[in-house]
């Protein structure tokens, strides 16, 4: 007779759960208003455990946010890869607008505690901000060169639009407005889509 043994479930390393349980806090109470003991607690470890991982409580905080950017920034690149159209900004804006709602708590360390921190804030301008915005460029450049856009935009300040659209679209519907419903999503990621593609001023009739 056989035993079938179910595998024992392998729990995330030490590391990986400091930065979960602050990633939870820093979102709920505010980097200053959670300690190292607080981030201990929920993380399931003795305080002193945490400065084997990281020097101070500031750079668990830059290493939780720096990942969630880089996220954003994988994402965003596989997205623009997989578009079946440059037109279908819309379908790619929604998709990334649910992913943000489905983890609030990165979005509000993201957006939130980088106003609070210059340091933090140049090191993902610097380190992703910066990616995302050379990757759009590229993608962009490739369009116009196509005749998908006109050729007398820049490249770059079409990226730049484009993430920084992007970014207040997640700020605002998650960290500042509440959860959104899909259709409410739907609805505004086909707003900024049109405003991106078509601009805001009704087309003057060709005499």
């Amino acid at each position: 007779m056989k035993f079938f043994h179910r595998p024992t479930p392998v729990e995330p390393d030490t590391r990986s759960k400091i930065l979960q349980s602050a990633q939870h806090l820093f979102a709920q109470r505010g980097f200053d208003g959670t300690t190292t003991k607080d981030l201990a607690q929920a993380a399931g470890v003795a305080e002193g455990t945490l400065f084997r991982y990281f020097s101070n409580k500031k750079a668990i905080l830059v290493e939780v946010a720096t990942q969630g950017w880089i996220k954003i920034l994988t994402d965003l690149l596989t997205e623009l890869s997989e578009m079946g159209s440059y037109r279908a900004i819309a379908q790619m804006m929604r998709r990334r607008m649910l992913n943000i709602s489905e983890n609030v708590d990165l979005m509000k360390v993201c957006f939130m505690e980088a106003q609070f921190h210059p340091d933090l804030r140049e090191r993902i301008q610097a380190e992703v901000i910066g990616k995302m915005t050379e990757i759009a460029e590229v993608y962009f450049e490739e369009a116009i060169s196509k005749g998908v856009y006109r050729p007398s935009l820049s490249p770059k300040v079409i990226a730049r639009v484009f993430v920084g659209m992007f970014a207040v679209a997640g700020f605002s519907s998650e960290t500042m407005g509440g959860a959104q419903s899909p259709s409410e999503l739907q609805q505004m990621a086909e707003g900024i889509a049109d405003i991106f593609l078509n601009g805001v001023l009704i087309p003057k009739a060709t005499p």
